[in-house]
């Protein structure tokens, strides 16, 4: 039997944690050709995707993958994504969060100015309005 990895547990306990703080789930993505998402909202090969139950539907987050419906532009999508597709998560109010192995810097996460549109929401200017994103890597 295979070892489990720890990432999907952790995404979801970063989740957990936003929802209960009152905080925005935010989950930054390297698209790739596993990736559903709206391809109009992708820069630079990347995506942040609001997940907060405000702004999805039908949210899952399984070992294998992450999937939900959510608006772009007023249209709704299906969304699925890879767990292993999964850059980093993080809150959008003060940027706490996780990035994963092998992505020692989400440039996209300086920048959230697409992508993020899920449900009708503007994308915020930055993921941590007090200065530079709190994220961790975890190895």
């Amino acid at each position: 039997m295979s070892e489990l990895s720890t990432k999907p547990y952790l995404i979801r306990a970063i989740y957990d944690w936003c929802a209960d703080s009152g905080l925005t789930p935010y989950l930054a993505v390297q698209v790739d050709e596993y990736t559903h998402v709206p391809m109009a909202y992708v820069k630079d090969g990347k995506i942040v995707l609001n997940i907060s139950v405000d702004a999805v539907r039908n949210l899952h987050i399984g070992n294998e993958d992450i999937s939900c419906s959510g608006r772009f532009g007023g249209v709704s999508h299906q969304i699925g994504v890879p767990v292993s597709a999964v850059m980093g998560i993080f809150a959008k109010e003060n940027g706490q969060g996780l990035v994963f192995q092998g992505q020692d810097s989400i440039p996209i996460l300086s920048g959230l100015t697409s992508g993020s549109g899920t449900d009708g929401e503007d994308p915020p200017s930055s993921p941590a309005p007090q200065g530079k994103p709190k994220l961790r890597v975890v190895k």
